[in-house]
């Protein structure tokens, strides 16, 4: 769980394949995305959501900071399949570095085979 320095917590629900945060007990922005065993373990990000009454407030970025911080203390990659958490990572190379070839293909035909996964 982590604080982006105001009175907004940010939970990985796993089991729910969401990181949110919430602000007063209301969900005000969520990362969707399913974890990759193998070829290596990832958690793929694909989708980030975050209501237009709590856009430019940094919340989405502090989601995806959350997501790299999470994976780099669980030893696991980020694939991000959704534009958003990509465009961060290429603004943000030194707290995300870019997945192996191979995880990105396997990423991608999970999410294809599975449509449920975005």
């Amino acid at each position: 769980m982590s604080d982006t320095g105001g009175a907004i917590r940010i939970h990985d629900d796993r089991a729910d394949g969401a990181l949110r945060a919430r602000e007063d007990g209301q969900v005000v922005g969520e990362i969707a995305y399913f974890t990759l065993p193998e070829p290596e373990p990832a958690l793929v990000p694909v989708h980030t959501e975050v209501p237009s009454a709590h856009a430019g407030r940094g919340i989405a970025g502090a989601l995806a900071r959350e997501l790299y911080a999470i994976a780099a203390r669980e030893g696991r990659a980020v694939v991000p399949l959704c534009p958003y958490v990509a465009k961060w990572a290429e603004r943000h190379p030194g707290e995300a570095p870019v997945p192996p070839v191979a995880l990105v293909e396997a990423a991608l035909a999970k999410a294809k085979e599975d449509p449920s996964a975005w």
